[in-house]
């Protein structure tokens, strides 16, 4: 992948990620939440932020000084 694929990836994974974030609130208004439908969507949340510091980390390398 090059830097443009890899931002346009990280574009589309923060959108899922904030997406996630709402999908979560709203379920958890709703009087009593579906348990194992907010466990998966959290740990879909989880996935796609370690995918995102995976690709940030790619584009920015640790420089060791």
């Amino acid at each position: 992948m090059d830097e443009t694929q890899i931002r346009t990836r990280l574009d589309s994974l923060r959108q899922e990620h904030r997406d996630l974030d709402a999908a979560i609130a709203a379920l958890g208004e709703n009087g009593v939440p579906d348990q194992m439908q907010l466990a998966r969507l959290k740990k879909r949340k989880l996935r796609l932020r370690d995918e995102i510091a995976m690709l940030e980390d790619h584009l920015l390398p640790d420089i060791i000084a």
